[in-house]
């Protein structure tokens, strides 16, 4: 897989995670560990993709 394919599916993941952020926060009685381990995942993905695009 080339580069800018890593970077794009990375992305993509990454707005997937977002968007089971947002669906957890909307719920009547989200859970507090599920969103930290999704924003874990979600920040893990972004720095990983910082450092692709710097290389």
């Amino acid at each position: 897989m080339s580069l800018q394919g890593r970077i794009e599916e990375l992305t993509k993941r990454h707005a997937q995670i977002d968007q089971k952020i947002h669906e957890e926060q909307k719920r009547p009685a989200s859970d507090d560990i599920t969103l930290k381990d999704l924003k874990r995942q979600k920040l893990r993905l972004k720095e990983e993709i910082g450092m692709l695009r710097a290389s």
